[in-house]
């Protein structure tokens, strides 16, 4: 049931400034649009789109939010291989993947709107990559000495740090690069 009142209008406005600067952004790129270009996107002022969200780096806090919750909606169960078609997929929106790998920096001053969505990010890809090996070493099909929770932060890590590289060098196959990463931790000794 939709959201009655000015509220719920509200609401229903800010999820489609979000979905359109979500938009502007992965076709055009994070750099190259600047907030005047977002606001005339969603047809509001720059005071007026900002109004949304507080202040520029809380909406691209939220357009990081609107990702995710867009990704988990594609990726029912977080496995290697969905995570590995998932960077596959962000390289047709080098936008977001800059985005992302600008506000991860930024996210490292405490104070800063990222940081909190950056460490909620990770604890709830951890998490469910965790259970997924968990998953895995049960059926088998994952060795039992290799330490979930080690293995999820590993390949989270290496996902990022590819995507990074990516952005400098486009040349790099991180699905290559990701799958022989997987094959080697999954390797039975």
């Amino acid at each position: 049931m939709a959201k009655r009142g000015p509220y719920g209008k509200g609401i229903e406005r800010r999820d489609q400034i979000l979905e359109a600067v979500l938009r502007t952004i992965a076709e055009r790129g994070f750099h190259a649009t600047s907030v005047a270009e977002l606001a005339q996107a969603v047809g509001l002022s720059q005071s007026g789109l900002l109004h949304y969200f507080g202040s520029k780096e809380e909406m691209f806090v939220a357009v990081l939010r609107k990702r995710d919750e867009v990704e988990r909606a594609i990726v029912k169960t977080p496995t290697a291989e969905s995570l590995i078609d998932l960077i596959r997929r962000n390289t047709e929106v080098p936008g977001l993947i800059e985005l992302f790998t600008h506000m991860q920096a930024a996210a490292a001053d405490p104070a800063h709107p990222a940081h909190e969505y950056m460490r909620e990010h990770y604890q709830r890809s951890t998490e469910g990559f965790v259970e997924v090996l968990r998953s895995m070493q049960a059926d088998g099909t994952v060795p039992a000495g290799i330490d979930p929770e080690a293995m999820a932060a590993t390949f989270l890590a290496l996902s990022d740090g590819l995507q990074s590289r990516w952005l400098i060098d486009p040349s790099i196959d991180m699905t290559a690069h990701l799958t022989l990463a997987w094959s080697r931790f999954t390797a039975r000794p």
